[in-house]
């Protein structure tokens, strides 16, 4: 710990005993580690936490006398613990506002006390003891640099015979200690290395840019911009020397309009003001006095309102490079749509003639000034004027500040299809440097190109046909005809009359468009379009081809979307028009088959996008898909399917699979002898089987067993993943579970336990915990040995593999045998620490699989409060948001408060108020969970009457009128255990309590019947009693 606030904390100029700890993500990352270190310490390491302090620890603290419970002697403001050492000093003191302690076991329990306090509190003991090791076990272990030999010495003492259990107990601290340390520093290392870094030259060009926005006037957005030193060093900075080595490049007064002058630093590590450093500044001016923030305008946009308004309505303008520089600063923007694709920029020097050809139009040099053209992607759009574009620093305005300044309703066009999902990565943009790193193929293309851009019909098709003979699947030669203008003259030859000149271009383009530059380029230049027109050519090789090209470019989310509001969806549907049932077909037929494989394969790529899927359905893609399913021939399968396990995310398209009798032909082409077919089954069958009847249609056909044969495929994860997929939703139905178990699926599954990526495991858990519903499954998975790789599985981050985790360890817990074994490997603790993680659903499984591990435990009061801060925990799970937590929680409340310490705890906690508040409620679910808790914990002191002081028992009346019979025994018991209060029988009566009552009274459930009766039978004492004394 001292190594680490030494080394990795951020502390203030003045360190010399007197500084403070930074505000800083790394300083916060480092608190909240040691204060949970502390917190869990002393339920950890007991008997090193009773180690004594050489000195104590003392610092100023905000807790006052009020904060602390039992184990305290509390005399006004002053606080002292009952334990004492040897000497009778109290293990720890108060006496505001200084406080004392001498032993980890105080400081745990005072951070436990501290709650929302405990961060501030810890910061406060660190800066007051900047080397806690060396009061704890004292001055020898002081944190040194270099070579530190306290352990040695230490063992040396241990060799001697001297002190030897203190002694052993101080190595055992030490090396705990030294441990957080290596944690602590590991941690910060890591979140170091996330940081961006600034650089000189970064900071200069904005500094440049913010000086060009310093003027009067309307267009107003700062005064000035100037730095406290004009001298640079050769590495760009104009900070002092003894200032650089701690990453500050320079310092900034920035005058604006509506704040006072900033005075800004600059670092390596981001921008935050100082306290006001001038040419003539004092030491102490260097402290930072803000945030950190990533750069100069984010700091400005904080800081100044003027500038965050005034910054988007400025026209910027291109100013020239200097003439001696050759090298261009490129950036490709991203659509709007296109969340999630980096900005690419990259600079490149002007080496070869067809580059530099390729920019001079782009150069205007008339007025010493340039300006851009926009691309052929902003042309298509309609914005070639009357806008002039200007090259900017990606980091400095985002896509959305730039949409901002379009004309009204191109934001909308673009953001048109983001419900879409799945937007291809695409490789970044990559130059060559050097014109001899070329190969041959690379200039001898460009000539081809040549001839296709100036010679007659002959010439281009001879060019055609001789470029197809080069290796277009080599990336140099994708790129070469791309980059001498080859793709605009191939797009353009789609819209000649001559079918010759279409197929050799389209045959080129089909080849080339497996590259994702080559595919944006190809939309860029509008081709999509051009290919969707040819879709009702009446040559069917045409209609190939271009399908087939439409499937390579339509990659991407702004691709699908051009095809779709083109038409081409509808024209795609209309491929599929064939009858491809027999295996024996005519040339003809044949190529029909191959026209709609071709339109199948198109439309799979389109339907990553849900308006497609839509348009797809509308279009009667449906029957003519069930149709194409059953065709014998694989290469035509295997599009359909694709297409199909891709849509059935959409309900529409699950019902129409049911429907139309696609469950056979998925389950019968589970059986061929074709890993990417069975994969795409799989997956369409993992997609459809949420619903119950697609489960037993997948049981009729037989298309279990297939499915546990497909899990020997181990070393094809994308099949493993699909098929286990579709185990899982399979196994909801516990008839679909006797027969998996039939065929040993269990045990295969939990030998997948292990070795396998998160989205395989997620399924084989998910799978496992359907199973385990069955005690007798349950006991399968232990003899499997499958308790512990699920119980090692808790420890993870995959919220969705934690989900089914708890779900399988709760249904193994089930068990007393498993239980046995869950509490042995820590499990119960692992499940209670998951209450702590921010997802409901996480929440909500954990306190669900709590239960059955409460009530089949051995000893459940006694684990339950070994929990340190566990009851707490549960009790504050009440003011969730979430149905589902809530419902959770109050079941396991049930469970706790059977123990009467622990019913005693949670009372302490407020347990009451929090189940009071949530009686309103019309969730059956949890109105059943919560009259169990309410039921359970009225069997604690006045807690009966609390929940009628607290307005509780009018709801629960309510809860009576349910149709779930399951909730009237619950409320039945809460009235029955609240009518032995006088008052809150009143309230019964008054909420005509006893009807509902009456009626329940006759039912069969037994349990039912004596509750209600219970409960009718104290309200008429009650009313006896009250007549007695009147007539007395």
């Amino acid at each position: 710990m001292g190594i680490a606030l030494t080394r990795a904390a951020q502390w203030t100029t003045a360190s010399s005993g007197t500084g403070k700890l930074e505000i800083t993500p790394i300083n916060e990352s480092l608190l909240k580690e040691i204060a949970r270190f502390v917190e869990q310490f002393s339920a950890r390491h007991p008997q090193e936490a009773k180690h004594v302090f050489k000195q104590p620890l003392q610092w100023a603290t905000s807790l006052e006398a009020c904060d602390f419970k039992t184990e305290y002697d509390i005399s006004g403001p002053t606080v002292k613990s009952q334990e004492t050492d040897i000497d009778g000093h109290p293990m720890l003191q108060l006496t505001p506002p200084s406080i004392s302690v001498r032993s980890l076991s105080q400081l745990s329990k005072l951070v436990e006390l501290a709650q929302e306090k405990r961060l501030k509190e810890v910061r406060a003991c660190l800066e007051a003891n900047r080397d806690p090791v060396a009061k704890m076990l004292g001055p020898s272990f002081a944190t040194v640099e270099g070579e530190d030999s306290s352990v040695l010495r230490l063992l040396e003492k241990v060799r001697e015979g001297d002190l030897a259990k203190e002694t052993e107990t101080q190595v055992r601290l030490l090396i705990l200690l030294q441990q957080l340390d290596t944690h602590l520093l590991s941690n910060s290392l890591k979140q170091i290395s996330q940081e961006v870094r600034l650089s000189p030259a970064a900071v200069k060009n904005d500094v440049e840019l913010l000086k060009s926005f310093c003027c009067d006037g309307e267009k107003r957005v700062l005064k000035a911009v100037q730095y406290t030193s004009d001298y640079e060093f050769a590495n760009g900075c104009r900070t002092p020397p003894w200032r650089q080595v701690h990453g500050e490049i320079c310092y900034l007064v920035i005058q604006t309009w509506d704040t006072q002058p900033l005075y800004v630093t600059c670092s390596t590590a981001g921008v935050f003001l100082n306290g006001g450093i001038r040419p003539e500044a004092e030491e102490n001016a260097f402290d930072r006095t803000s945030e950190v923030y990533k750069d100069l305008v984010t700091l400005l946009k904080s800081m100044s309102p003027h500038f965050a308004v005034n910054i988007h309505k400025q026209d910027f303008a291109f100013q020239e490079e200097p003439s001696s520089t050759q090298k261009i600063q490129h950036m490709e923007s991203v659509d709007a749509e296109e969340q999630g694709q980096p900005q690419r920029s990259y600079d490149h020097q002007e080496k070869n003639v067809h580059e530099k050809a390729r920019q001079q139009p782009v150069q205007n040099k008339l007025g010493g000034k340039k300006k851009l053209e926009p691309s052929l992607k902003w042309k298509n759009l309609g914005l070639a004027s009357p806008y002039e574009y200007v090259i900017i620093p990606p980091h400095i305005f985002n896509v959305f500040e730039i949409c901002a300044k379009l004309p009204q309703g191109t934001v909308r066009d673009f953001s048109e299809s983001s419900s879409e999902s799945e937007e291809d990565e695409e490789q970044p943009e990559r130059r060559t440097e050097s014109n001899t790193d070329l190969p041959s193929e690379y200039w001898q293309i460009q000539k081809l190109v040549k001839y296709l851009k100036g010679g007659n019909q002959t010439a281009t098709v001879i060019a055609l046909c001789s470029m197809r003979d080069f290796n277009l699947a080599q990336e140099t030669c994708q790129l070469a005809i791309r980059d001498v203008g080859g793709l605009e003259v191939l797009i353009n030859l789609l819209d000649t009359e001559e079918i010759k000149c279409k197929i050799g271009s389209l045959k080129i383009l089909k080849e080339i468009s497996r590259n994702g530059q080559i595919r944006r380029a190809i939309a860029d230049l509008g081709g999509l379009q051009t290919m969707v027109r040819i879709l009702d050519s009446p040559d069917k090789n045409l209609k190939c081809l271009a399908a087939e090209t439409i499937a390579n470019v339509a990659k991407f989310r702004r691709a699908r979307r051009t095809v779709r509001q083109h038409g081409g969806i509808k024209r795609l549907v209309e491929l599929l028009d064939c009858v491809p049932d027999s295996a024996a077909l005519t040339e003809e037929q044949e190529t029909d088959v191959e026209v709609a494989r071709c339109g199948a394969l198109a439309l799979w790529s389109c339907s990553k996008s849900t308006r497609n899927k839509e348009a797809i359905r509308r279009a009667g893609g449906i029957p003519l898909l069930a149709r194409l399913l059953k065709s014998p021939h694989e290469n035509m399968l295997i599009p359909v399917v694709g297409t199909l396990q891709e849509c059935a995310s959409e309900r529409s398209y699950r019902i129409a699979i049911q429907t139309e009798g696609m469950v056979e032909d998925l389950v019968k082409n589970l059986s061929r002898d074709n890993h990417e077919l069975q994969m795409h089954c799989a997956s369409a069958i993992f997609k459809c089987a949420e619903d119950q009847r697609t489960r037993d249609l997948v049981r009729q056909y037989g298309g279990l067993q297939p499915l546990v044969s497909l899990l020997g495929q181990a070393d094809n994860k994308q099949l493993l993943a699909a098929t286990t997929g579709a185990i899982w939703k399979c196994s909801i139905s516990v008839e679909n579970v006797a027969k998996f178990q039939e065929h040993k699926a269990l045990d295969t599954l939990v030998g997948l336990l292990t070795d396998q990526p998160e989205e395989v495991l997620v399924n084989v858990v998910g799978a496992l915990g359907e199973g385990a519903q069955t005690p007798a499954n349950s006991a399968i998975i232990r003899e499997c040995g499958g308790i512990q790789p699920l119980v090692n599985l808790l420890t993870g981050t995959n919220q969705a593999l934690l989900v089914n985790v708890t779900k399988a360890v709760g249904a193994c817990a089930t068990e007393p045998e498993n239980m046995t074994i869950i509490d042995r490997l820590d499990g119960v603790r692992l499940l209670w620490s998951l209450l702590k993680n921010p997802n409901p659903d996480v929440q909500a499984s954990a306190a669900w699989a709590i239960c059955p591990c409460i009530e089949n435990a051995k000893d459940a009061g006694e684990m339950v409060r070994s929990f340190v801060g566990g009851l707490e925990l549960i009790v504050n799970l009440l003011e969730s948001t979430n149905k589902e937590v809530l419902a959770s929680v109050c079941a396991a409340i049930a469970k706790i408060a059977k123990d009467e310490e622990n019913l005693a705890v949670i009372t302490d906690h407020g347990v009451v108020a929090l189940l009071a508040k949530l009686t309103n409620t019309t969730d059956d679910t949890l109105r059943r969970h919560l009259a169990e808790a309410i039921a359970r914990c009225c069997l604690w002191g006045s807690n009966r009457v609390s929940f009628g002081e607290a307005g509780a028992v009018a709801p629960l009346v309510r809860y009576l009128k349910s149709k779930d019979s399951s909730v009237h025994q619950a409320t039945a018991q809460a009235l029955f255990q609240l009518s032995k209060d006088p008052n809150n029988c009143i309230t019964m009566h008054e909420n005509r309590v006893v009807k509902l009552l009456l009626g329940m009274m006759g039912s069969t459930d037994e349990v039912l019947q004596e509750a209600s009766a219970g409960c009718v039978a104290n309200i008429r004492r009650l009313a006896l009693a009250n007549e007695k004394a009147q007539c007395g």
